[in-house]
């Protein structure tokens, strides 16, 4: 059993991406979660910043951590460092005084402390549930905080409104990209999202109807693409190209899942067809293509997925500012 320590406010929302890279995942506290099982796609994880191998939990402060952490079996030798985690900033606990009091605990057992290259990391969390609780585990893999170096406005080609690479990392995960998987988006705008999935593996297709949209799509898979990402597998390959979201040149089947962030503004018009009916279509020709997916909008597309074909698996919102929330339908067969 694993502990996962999750970022962002939505817990369910990270839990939900979690379960892309874990088996099992139940939400234990505020910011934790257990999973039976994780991958190597924990490091891709945009919302579960550590897993750690699950020791034991117990509620109280400092001193039941250490009850807990003295009757457990340890099974480790080698050097060690503790970090204490006040989850969300919500127990007060000090967190100074767990990694001593903890460390105490490891020293009398034998283990050598070790700050700077620890052979393991044992890991306190404090966190509030309906009553104060303590998780302890070994620490097994952190994923990479990478994502403040693809800022929108640093790409090459930038249009406003793009997606933050932190949540788009989210979407793709959630819609199952990952090596050997092949990745649709069909309104790939400026390819935040073509880009995200690639660096985690899979191999991306673009599709836009407008000529600078592709140009610049183009422009930024290849600069962000081209070396990857240190601890993530190798980026897979990508190919955009001009066309109509509603009649893709792709095959049945053809792909193993969708993204797309649909055009925002309610009463839009796009190419003559009002936003909702460009939806809608696209929505359709998607799912002769693909199985699964995730739709991002600035409205909840669940009549049009549903009356495409689409199971409407799970919906959450995704504030951006005071006027704008952002939808995110997590579609299945």
């Amino acid at each position: 059993m694993f502990v996962l320590e999750l970022g962002g406010e939505d817990d369910d929302f990270a839990a939900r991406e979690a379960a892309s890279a874990c088996s099992a995942v139940d939400q234990l506290a505020r910011g934790l979660a257990t999973a039976r099982g994780i991958t190597d796609r924990v490091y891709g994880l945009a919302y579960t910043h550590a897993a750690s191998r699950l020791i034991g939990t117990t509620t109280g402060g400092v001193d039941a951590a250490r009850a807990l952490l003295e009757a457990a079996a340890l099974n480790r030798t080698g050097s060690v460092a503790v970090r204490a985690r006040d989850v969300r900033s919500a127990t007060g606990v000090s967190t100074q005084r767990a990694e001593r009091v903890l460390g105490d605990v490891l020293v009398d057992r034998g283990f050598a402390v070790d700050l700077e290259d620890p052979d393991h990391e044992l890991r306190a969390l404090f966190a509030e549930n309906d009553e104060q609780l303590v998780a302890l585990g070994w620490l097994a893999a952190e994923s990479v905080r990478d994502f403040g170096d693809r800022r929108p406005t640093d790409r090459p080609f930038f249009q406003p409104g793009s997606m933050a690479p932190l949540l788009a990392r989210a979407v793709v995960n959630i819609a199952g990209a990952r090596s050997g998987r092949t990745v649709l988006d069909p309104m790939c705008g400026t390819g935040g999202l073509l880009a995200e999935a690639g660096l985690v593996g899979a191999d991306v297709v673009g599709i836009d109807a407008q000529r600078k949209m592709v140009r610049g799509a183009r422009e930024n898979l290849r600069a962000l693409l081209a070396d990857g990402v240190d601890g993530l597998p190798t980026p897979g390959a990508f190919t955009v190209a001009r066309g109509d979201a509603t009649r893709l040149p792709l095959c049945a089947g053809s792909v193993d899942c969708l993204v797309v962030d649909a055009p925002y503004g309610r009463q839009s018009k796009i190419a003559g067809q009002s936003l909702d009916t460009l939806v809608g279509n696209a929505l359709c020709e998607a799912r002769r293509v693909a199985s699964r997916g995730v739709i991002v909008g600035d409205q909840a597309w669940d009549e049009r997925a549903r009356a495409a074909g689409w199971r409407v698996e799970s919906r959450f919102v995704r504030p951006v500012h005071g006027t704008l929330d952002r939808h995110v339908l997590v579609l299945g067969d």
